[in-house]
């Protein structure tokens, strides 16, 4: 063992789970300070399958949304916050911060966790979000410009 090693563990041994996860958020704030928003999507690039191992997805995704829609201890919950994001936040300087993010991030979200569902699974979901994508991706829409869509979303389909 380095002396890394026996430091971190001296220094985290005897704590408690709570303690361990109030440690990091913490620390978290601080590591990150200086670093990109490049720099932190590659250390997570890196650092996700390690984390992703022995984990089922399809089990713990339905328990993370349900918990983050209905919010924690009172908290606002995912549509709360969403809700405020869409608006631009507490301080109005970010309007539409979350779909923008959700349009870069899903893609990324979607082929780390598709590889890893099981076929049936897989082509529920898939068939799924197509039908929500096309519909809300076309609302609002009128006849011509949903025609030109469809032919889009098929041809990159079918390249």
């Amino acid at each position: 063992m380095g002396a890394m090693d026996e430091m971190m563990e001296a220094m985290i041994g005897g704590m408690s789970k709570e303690e361990k996860q109030d440690m990091m958020s913490k620390m978290m704030e601080k590591f990150f300070a200086d670093m990109t928003a490049e720099e932190k999507q590659k250390m997570m690039e890196q650092m996700m399958p390690k984390m992703m191992e022995g984990i089922n997805m399809m089990e713990m995704m339905p328990r993370m949304m349900m918990s983050m829609m209905g919010g924690a201890e009172g908290g606002p919950g995912m549509m709360g916050m969403m809700s405020q994001m869409m608006r631009g936040g507490q301080g109005g300087g970010m309007p539409m911060m979350m779909p923008h993010m959700m349009t870069h991030m899903m893609p990324h979200c979607v082929n780390m966790m598709l590889p890893s569902v099981p076929k049936e699974e897989r082509v529920e979901f898939v068939l799924n979000m197509v039908t929500h994508l096309m519909e809300q991706g076309s609302a609002g829409m009128s006849d011509e410009e949903k025609n030109e869509f469809v032919a889009k979303v098929l041809e990159r389909v079918t390249r």
